[in-house]
C-alpha cells in the first residue's frame, strides 16, 4: 500500500512540474504537439502506478525525456518561423471580408453549425455583421466584426476619461493576513487593525476577503456564518 503511495505520489508531482514548464494553458488552447504530450505523459505515468513489477525510473525516464522533447522543440520554435509552422501550424481564415471561406471551412473540418455557435457566443447572431473570423491554432474562434457593428468606446466618442485604480492587492484571503502583499503596498499590521476595526470587525480571522488598491479604496467581505 506504502509503495503505491509513494509511486503516485512522485508521478504526480513530477507531472505537475512538467506542466508548469509547458506555460499555463487550459486543456483547450494546448497546441497539438502539447494535447499529445499530455496524452502520453498520462500514459506513461498510469503503468507504473498500477504495476508494481515494472521499475519507477520505466515511468520516469520516458516522462523525462518527453518533457525535454518538448522544451526542446518549443526553443526551436521560437528562432524558427518555419519549424513553428509546421509543428504548430497557421491559423486559418473562415470568413474574409465578409464572406464565408467554403473551401477552408472543408480543410478544417468545421462545420456551419460550429462556426454559428462560435459567433452567437461572441455576441454575434448575424453573419452580415463579421468581417473576419480566424480559427486559431488552438482551436479558438477569433471575431473581427466590421467597423459599424463595432461596439462604441470611449476613444471612439471623443471623451477623455480617467485610469481606474490599480489592480487591488489582497491583504487577507480567507482569514489569512498576507503579509507579503500588506508590506508590498506600505502598509502594517497596526493600519491593518485599524482598517478592520473601522468596519466593526475584530480580527482578521472574520474576514473571507480583504483589498486594497493604489487609491486607499478597501474593499472587505466578512465570513458568512456556518449554520
Amino acid at each position: 500500500m506504502m509503495t503505491a503511495f509513494a509511486r503516485t505520489v512522485i508521478l504526480y508531482f513530477l507531472i505537475m512540474v512538467g506542466l508548469r514548464l509547458m506555460g499555463k494553458r487550459q486543456i483547450g488552447e494546448l497546441e497539438p504537439s502539447e494535447l499529445v504530450l499530455t496524452m502520453m505523459i498520462s500514459d506513461l505515468a498510469t503503468v507504473p502506478m498500477q504495476d508494481f513489477g515494472i521499475p519507477l525510473l520505466a515511468g520516469v525516464i520516458p516522462i523525462l525525456t518527453l518533457l525535454s522533447l518538448s522544451m526542446l522543440m518549443s526553443q526551436l520554435s521560437l528562432g524558427s518561423v518555419r519549424f513553428r509552422e509546421m509543428v504548430c501550424g497557421t491559423p486559418s481564415i473562415l470568413i474574409r471580408e465578409g464572406v464565408m471561406q467554403q473551401a477552408v471551412m472543408r480543410e478544417n473540418r468545421y462545420t456551419l453549425d460550429e462556426l454559428l455557435e462560435e459567433l452567437r457566443g461572441q455576441g454575434y447572431s448575424d453573419l452580415s455583421q463579421v468581417r473576419y473570423a480566424i480559427l486559431e491554432n488552438s482551436g479558438k474562434l477569433s471575431v473581427l466584426p466590421w467597423a459599424k457593428h463595432t461596439p462604441l468606446t470611449a476613444q471612439a466618442l471623443g471623451l477623455s476619461v480617467e485610469e481606474d485604480a490599480a489592480l487591488p492587492v489582497v491583504l487577507i484571503n480567507d482569514g489569512r493576513v498576507l503579509e507579503k502583499n500588506l508590506s508590498a503596498c506600505g502598509r502594517d499590521i497596526a493600519w491593518l487593525q485599524k482598517a478592520l476595526e473601522d468596519r466593526g470587525i475584530a480580527s482578521p480571522a472574520q474576514v473571507f476577503l480583504m483589498t486594497v488598491d493604489e487609491s486607499g479604496t478597501v474593499c472587505c467581505v466578512k465570513k458568512e456564518e456556518q449554520e
